[in-house]
């Protein structure tokens, strides 16, 4: 495939980013965001500014002899402000999952070997337990029991010879961030990134997507992520767009309508529920018949025309949404071809925190629903031992790849090997240079006849039951042999919502619940499936599953919890 490409922006280190915003984009609007979710202020904050802070606070981290510092917080103008004044200053940064409980904070902190920490208040006791010798704290207005105050640093580096900071000299391919991974399943690996990793992804992306200054992104996916602060953050404010700081997830939608959003980054999941919600309200309006037809009328209209006949859905989200980025999981092609149809303009990603993080994706010139788009500029994608479907291990080359591992050169070995990454996940490219991505080799079912099954696959169709919120499948060890194909029992555990799990079987009493679901299960998804992909049993439940701050779930903490409700109900 020859694909169409813009012509990109390409930055050596974070210093040309900090330069960019100064002699680009200086008077433009670089955050707007409120200090609390009731507040009708808006905070604006110019580019100009924003690098002044950067600058003045990195005077102030080398004055006091900073040098690996950690950085844990909600989405926050001050997060953005100290990722960079770390980074710039040739200190190494550490952001840490803001959801973390206290006791892997503080081995995470040890592991790391973070001298200084930034955070915000509501982690102070955790802090103050920390080996840390300078914690700086966001919300102190001045100093308080050796715990330095944010905004008094601030303005000390005002005051500071910026002579020291201006002659540093950024070595761009040594270690810059050292970032956790999520851990969905096993521990947190600690994954080291240079400066040059992250800006080869920062110039591929701007050759892929058009983003410009009249865009204002909203942030809501954790910054300590790196799919959140390469695409939106850094790759956001490369283009000069406006970043609006979303008040929390509950506050979505309010939010999406008052800073007039134009586009965000997201995970599948977030984007299905938006979708369930559209099709709800256009069913509640009796409405359903007619959106369908004008969907396949003008399914191939430009994007304009689309937006024009759906107004009130888009008004619906702001009236400005335009440009969704979406990666992180496999995700329903029926909603993509839904966002598609009402006039949003949908890109799949795929990448990974060792690969700084994204290698691929879709554009506005090619498209392929279902796939996570091709590889980007520079960047090598081959699918290793493919089957006979051509499923295999994605394995990638890419300018944007880790260092390693911190000092953990043996897991380091098992996915760098011959210049390529092995990614864990699997998937196939198909004749036209597309990649889709099938599941993870770790999840993956193999029954004893050698047939493979991705749960992602059944999760996506179970979830469209509309009473469904979330799910997980996965295979249990049966030596009944249920059937002549299989020594697995395929189960799933369905996380429901009550209320509309009511109107979708109105009089039922909660003790029904699990026969009704199960109806479900064997009619409108077994049948779609062929008899070794069945399930066979289900758990039910309205409490959410265990996932990370990105939303993934975590499948091994799942199947403990299960295994524990098994035993006890046994016993």
């Amino acid at each position: 495939m020859n694909n169409k490409l813009y012509e990109g922006q390409k930055l050596n280190d974070f210093r040309e980013l900090v330069n960019l915003y100064k002699a680009k984009y200086k008077d433009l609007i670089a955050f707007e965001y409120k200090e609390s979710p009731d507040s009708t202020e808006h905070i604006k904050v110019t580019y100009k500014q924003f690098a002044k802070d950067i600058e003045d606070l990195a005077c102030s981290l080398l004055n006091q002899n900073c040098k690996r510092v950690a950085l844990i917080a909600d989405n926050r103008y001050e997060w953005c402000v100290s990722y960079l004044a770390i980074t710039t200053a040739g200190l190494v940064v550490v952001p840490l999952d803001k959801s973390l409980p206290e006791n892997e904070l503080l081995d995470l902190l040890k592991r790391s070997e973070a001298d200084s920490i930034i955070f915000s208040s509501k982690y102070l006791d955790a802090v103050n337990k920390s080996n840390c010798k300078i914690k700086i704290c966001m919300d102190l207005s001045e100093e308080k029991d050796t715990i330095l105050s944010y905004s008094q640093l601030l303005k000390e580096g005002k005051k500071l010879d910026h002579k020291s900071y201006n002659d540093i000299s950024i070595n761009n391919k040594e270690m810059s961030i050292i970032l956790f991974t999520s851990g969905t399943t096993s521990i947190a690996k600690a994954v080291m990134l240079s400066q040059y990793a992250i800006c080869m992804d920062l110039y591929a992306l701007s050759q892929m997507i058009e983003i410009t200054t009249e865009d204002k992104f909203l942030s809501f996916l954790p910054l300590h992520h790196t799919f959140e602060s390469t695409t939106t953050f850094l790759f956001g404010t490369s283009c000069g767009i406006t970043i609006a700081i979303c008040d929390g997830l509950k506050y979505i939608q309010k939010n999406l309508v008052e800073y007039q959003v134009t586009g965000f980054v997201c995970v599948p999941l977030m984007l299905e529920i938006m979708y369930k919600k559209i099709l709800k309200t256009i069913k509640e309006q009796k409405k359903t018949v007619l959106v369908n037809i004008m969907r396949v009328l003008f399914r191939h209209s430009n994007i304009e025309t689309k937006r024009k006949i759906f107004k009130s859905i888009i008004d619906g989200l702001g009236g400005k949404l335009r440009t969704i980025i979406a990666g992180g999981a496999p995700m329903d092609k029926e909603t993509i071809k839904g966002y598609n149809d009402f006039g949003f303009d949908v890109h799949q990603g795929y990448g990974l925190t060792e690969t700084a993080p994204v290698i691929a994706g879709e554009n506005s010139f090619h498209k392929k629903t279902g796939s996570v788009g091709f590889p980007l500029p520079t960047i090598e994608i081959k699918i290793d031992n493919p089957d006979a479907n051509g499923i295999g291990e994605i394995i990638t080359k890419t300018p944007a790849i880790m260092l390693g591992y911190y000092k953990n050169e043996e897991a380091t070995n098992e996915v760098l090997k011959d210049g390529y990454f092995y990614t864990g996940d699997l998937g196939y490219i198909d004749n036209d240079g597309f990649l889709f991505v099938t599941g993870r080799k770790k999840d993956m079912i193999v029954l004893k006849n050698g047939k493979k099954i991705f749960p992602e696959e059944l999760e996506i169709l179970i979830n469209k039951l509309p009473y469904v919120t979330e799910s997980m499948v996965f295979g249990l060890l049966d030596n009944s042999k249920l059937d002549r194909n299989t020594d697995v029992t395929l189960c799933a555990k369905i996380i429901y919502d009550e209320e509309e799990l009511k109107k979708a079987f109105p009089g039922i009493k909660d003790n029904e619940y699990c026969d009704k679901i199960w109806n479900d299960i064997k009619t409108k998804i077994n049948k779609q499936m062929p008899a070794y992909k069945y399930i066979r049993q289900i758990i039910i439940s309205s409490d959410p599953l265990i996932k990370t701050t990105t939303q993934k779930i975590k499948r091994n903490e799942e199947m403990k919890k299960i295994a524990k409700a098994c035993k006890k109900f046994k016993n």
